[in-house]
């Protein structure tokens, strides 16, 4: 199919390089132009100029954004996507957006005629690298089938959700899983080693226990025992995600407050941390809130 691919940041690099192997006529654009231009003498594609440029006679547009304000801020102007999508094309959103948005943008593309689905991901790079990312879509079903040979090539598991903002309502609350499994994990073993418990043993209990998750499996043996903590995901697009659920158990009158909480100590360490933190760093946080080591 003919596809663009729009946005080649940490996750979108690898994701589109799946397209691109996958033996789709693919054209990329970036908001640095340099990566682009890496990118497409690296898999054999084409580089585009402008979001107009890389969509025009697409059959599929894939974008793949930190939120959803940047995607919507490309789709006006002479160069903008709106100015170059098809009304038979189908935009596919991949940002870990926020539902609101994703509803702007579908009533935007259905003024030329164009189709639209939020489809964030969940995996990581490694999964994006392995082509074993799980899809979760909102939007309509027929157009999903369309855009499925696309998103097969990164995707292992595809989910359709429901209408527009579904995929983006999933992944904000699987976020906020994430998050909270993390916040408490770091807190249950700060604990721990205060008692003098060796956490390495605590984690072997845990583990083979009702308390696991995948944060105490894998997050925390590889990246907090060993020191790691290698940047694979930024703790400001996790704080960026939590905040959306936070935002939409408020809106719909969910009492949430181990969510809402949650969201402030991500606020908190974001602006502690910094922006290029990795989210399993807030508990570097707590350690110093604690005093004591998780090692």
């Amino acid at each position: 199919m003919n596809t663009a691919f729009l946005g080649l940041g940490a996750i979108g690099r690898p994701m589109a390089a799946r397209v691109a192997a996958a033996g789709h006529s693919l054209t990329v654009w970036n908001r640095t132009a340099e990566r682009a231009a890496e990118f497409a003498r690296a898999n054999d594609c084409r580089q585009a100029s402008t979001p107009a440029e890389a969509v025009r006679d697409a059959d599929v547009v894939i974008t793949c954004f930190s939120t959803s304000p940047d995607v919507y801020s490309i789709l006006d102007g002479p160069d903008g996507l709106l100015a170059g999508i098809g009304s038979s094309a189908i935009l596919v959103d991949c940002t870990s957006g926020d539902p609101a948005t994703s509803k702007k943008i579908a009533a935007r593309l259905a003024e030329k005629g164009a189709r639209f689905i939020d489809a964030p991901v969940s995996g990581g790079t490694s999964g994006a690298e392995k082509g074993t990312l799980t899809v979760m879509v909102g939007g309509d079903a027929a157009a999903l089938d369309e855009a499925k040979p696309v998103l097969e090539a990164f995707g292992q598991k595809i989910v359709h959700c429901g209408d527009v903002g579904a995929g983006d309502t999933v992944k904000a609350v699987n976020q906020a899983f994430l998050a909270i499994h993390i916040l408490s994990a770091a807190e249950g073993l700060a604990t721990l080693v205060k008692q003098g418990v060796d956490p390495t043993k605590a984690l072997e209990v845990i583990n083979a226990s009702s308390g696991r998750s995948n944060t105490s499996m894998n997050l925390f043996p590889e990246r907090v025992l060993t020191r790691a903590f290698p940047r694979t995901f930024r703790l400001a697009l996790l704080e960026k995600d939590i905040g959306i659920a936070a935002s939409m158990a408020r809106d719909n009158r969910v009492p949430a407050p181990v969510m809402q909480v949650t969201a402030d100590i991500f606020r908190i360490a974001r602006g502690e941390l910094g922006e290029e933190a990795d989210h399993v760093e807030i508990v570097k946080l707590v350690e110093q809130w604690a005093g004591a080591e998780i090692e």
